[in-house]
């Protein structure tokens, strides 16, 4: 085994291939989040009052380099997501001297990254909708594309105006075209975001549009049809507000129950406060979404599925990289217009979370 090792070393000098050898630079960061978590759903059936341990480990490696051009690429994978093995790769990142960026394969869309950032709740309580509920939960609910792309974002003050940034991106999916499936194919999705500075509040307003269309060819709606904005506010070094809303029509994908249907006059609102206190956070973040569904890709929905949420957390920063968490969310779900007590409810969480 030493001779092949001298060997190799011998004709990797020889050829000149040292540089080869030579390593990107790599770091890798994680959490570790262990709590006990509950709920108390609206239904009077058995066991819908229930708590259990709850554990959730995340593990992930970045790797980037520098030419000597000074253009950066990176890119990353993650190895553990939420305590289930993941392999899951992050594409190619290509960041130039000016500060653009360009995402390339698994890239994204411009629609979701260019939204200002809503203040949460934190916690792992949840009181999940049933499958057949497709009712938003957030912004970027139509953030869909093939994996084959770009993402092009420019640097700060585009076009010489103070604080602006814009993005572009463009996917291009072949995956065959079918009756009983949906996934996304050609789609573009473009993304504007302005940060500005007034007194000591810093003010973020973002909004994005994105156009999938879809592998399914009898469906009367496109994989996915949205636009999103929303706006932030940073007060001080305290307080954080946002409010946030989204419209859209799409067709969902499920391998879990019927197959491929349809979404139409889907709609979220969104809005939530923090207020940091030392090493306290506080938070609440509120959302009411809704949309008509059918089980059919070329028939419109005809009864409203809805879904809301209210939700409050309490942190506190024990040491560096160690916080306690308290949180807690209230949710209201219908099904078809009808309430849905099994889905409804109230759920806790208590726990802490380790970051590295």
């Amino acid at each position: 085994m030493k001779k092949e090792l001298l060997i190799a070393s011998a004709l990797t000098a020889s050829f000149g291939l040292a540089g080869v050898a030579e390593a990107a630079t790599a770091s890798w960061s994680g959490s570790s989040k262990n709590g006990v978590s509950g709920s108390n759903l609206d239904s009077s059936a058995t066991g819908d009052s229930t708590y259990s341990a709850s554990q959730q480990h995340n593990l992930s490696f970045s790797v980037s380099e520098t030419t000597d051009g000074g253009m950066t690429i990176a890119t990353g994978f993650t190895v553990v997501n939420e305590a289930s093995a993941s392999h899951n790769g992050s594409g190619l990142t290509l960041t130039f001297k000016d500060e653009s960026t360009l995402d390339l394969v698994e890239a994204g869309n411009a629609y979701g990254g260019a939204l200002a950032s809503i203040p949460g709740a934190s916690g792992e309580q949840s009181v999940s909708a049933t499958s057949l509920n497709h009712a938003p939960t957030d912004l970027d609910w139509a953030d869909t594309s093939d994996a084959v792309g770009f993402d092009w974002g420019s640097a700060e003050d585009f076009a010489g105006i103070d604080g602006l940034t814009v993005g572009v991106s463009a996917a291009f999916g072949d995956d065959g075209d079918s009756t009983s499936t949906a996934t996304a194919e050609t789609s573009y999705s473009i993304g504007v975001t302005l940060d500005r500075t007034v007194g000591d509040t810093d003010i973020t307003v973002g909004g994005g549009m994105i156009n999938a269309g879809s592998s399914n060819n009898g469906g009367t709606n496109d994989k996915a049809n949205s636009v999103a904005m929303s706006a932030a506010a940073v007060i001080g070094d305290d307080l954080t507000v946002g409010v946030g809303f989204s419209t859209g029509s799409s067709l969902y994908d499920s391998t879990t129950d019927v197959g491929a249907g349809q979404v139409d006059s889907a709609s979220i609102v969104k809005a939530g406060v923090s207020f940091v206190s030392g090493d306290m956070t506080f938070a609440v973040g509120y959302y009411d979404g809704e949309s008509k569904d059918s089980l059919s890709t070329n028939v419109d929905g005809a009864n409203v599925d809805s879904i809301s949420a209210l939700s409050a957390s309490a942190s506190y920063a024990v040491a560096d990289g160690v916080t306690a968490i308290l949180g807690y969310t209230d949710v209201s779900a219908e099904e078809e217009g009808s309430s849905n007590s099994g889905n409804s409810g109230s759920s806790w969480y208590v726990g802490a979370s380790i970051s590295f």
